[in-house]
């Protein structure tokens, strides 16, 4: 599908029909990327992004008038949602959109949602996070070539512990890693280990990794987010759009590929437009497939491997 035309388009995907608007405003006026494009790239990437989205609360982050300006977090599904399109009773009164279709992902793309945001657990179990993850993130003077380092140490610590990971760009400055488990742990198993796994860094390495929220402790370090485990958080899905000035993409990587940007000190190695990740699906597939499916146990951490007193 590669949506074109004037004030509004009626397009039939799926068997669903929807009807597109505003094609030809820009989003991203740096790159001169409109609706369309936007819309046009998502209906493209769906294949291979809606495994992600599915069965998952999603949090739409809204661009209607472009990047340049005001953004806004959409949690509630609307009332003027599709009457076909899912939605989920997550807490309290809160209901959801759960993007489970490629109709589904291409409405929200309409709604100028360039961001979809997902948490670790499904609706169909909201208390079982299915993976755990870290946000690697570079704080003032740091790169995501540091993020790159952290992230193979990391991932080597994982590994001692028998535990596979997959890494993704986020989009933004640094990188997001997933630990697949598709076992039955909950929020507080993932939060604790991947903090504790965290202070192990930090232990190693105090000039340049911290587990520390405050903004004053991060300067030229890479922050190892573990709080992205907790229940109520949500992380960018794989895929998805980034609100930036131009089209990135979180985008799933190789390892050799984070070790090879890192080797050649080439941070511009892992920055990936929105034809690049079409571009590098249909030669690599999805990097990041592993965390649909694969099924693997946390261990036990004592108090000399996590760090603890």
């Amino acid at each position: 599908m590669s949506p074109k035309g004037t004030a509004a388009n009626q397009v039939d995907i799926e068997g669903r029909r929807l009807r597109l608007s505003n094609l030809d405003k820009v989003l991203y006026p740096e790159a001169g990327f409109t609706k369309a494009a936007v819309v046009d790239y998502y209906a493209r990437i769906g294949a291979v992004m809606v495994p992600h989205l599915a069965d998952r609360a999603v949090t739409l982050v809204r661009w209607p008038d472009g990047v340049d300006h005001q953004s806004f977090f959409e949690k509630r599904c609307p009332s003027h949602a599709p009457s076909w399109l899912r939605s989920a009773d997550v807490s309290g009164d809160l209901t959801q959109c759960v993007l489970d279709d490629l109709p589904s992902v291409v409405w929200a793309a309409n709604m100028a949602a360039l961001e979809l945001h997902t948490p670790q657990a499904r609706v169909s179990r909201l208390d079982r996070p299915d993976s755990m993850v870290f946000d690697l993130d570079p704080g003032p003077g740091a790169t995501v070539l540091d993020c790159c380092r952290v992230g193979l140490d990391l991932r080597g610590v994982l590994a001692e512990l028998g535990l596979e990971s997959v890494v993704k760009t986020s989009g933004s400055k640094g990188l997001h890693m997933a630990v697949p488990l598709h076992t039955d742990v909950t929020d507080d198993d993932t939060k604790d280990f991947a903090r504790a796994l965290g202070q192990v860094l930090a232990k190693r390495e105090p000039d340049r990794v911290t587990v520390i929220m405050k903004k004053e402790e991060r300067p030229g370090k890479v922050f190892v987010d573990w709080s992205q485990n907790d229940e109520h958080k949500t992380t960018v899905c794989a895929y998805s759009l980034r609100g930036r000035s131009r089209p990135l993409v979180s985008t799933p990587v190789a390892w050799d590929e984070v070790s090879d940007a890192l080797d050649a000190k080439d941070p511009d190695a892992l920055t990936f437009e929105a034809s690049d990740a079409l571009e590098r699906v249909e030669q690599h597939g999805d990097l990041y497939a592993p965390n649909l499916e694969l099924e693997q146990e946390l261990p036990a951490l004592g108090p000399q491997r996590s760090g603890r007193p």
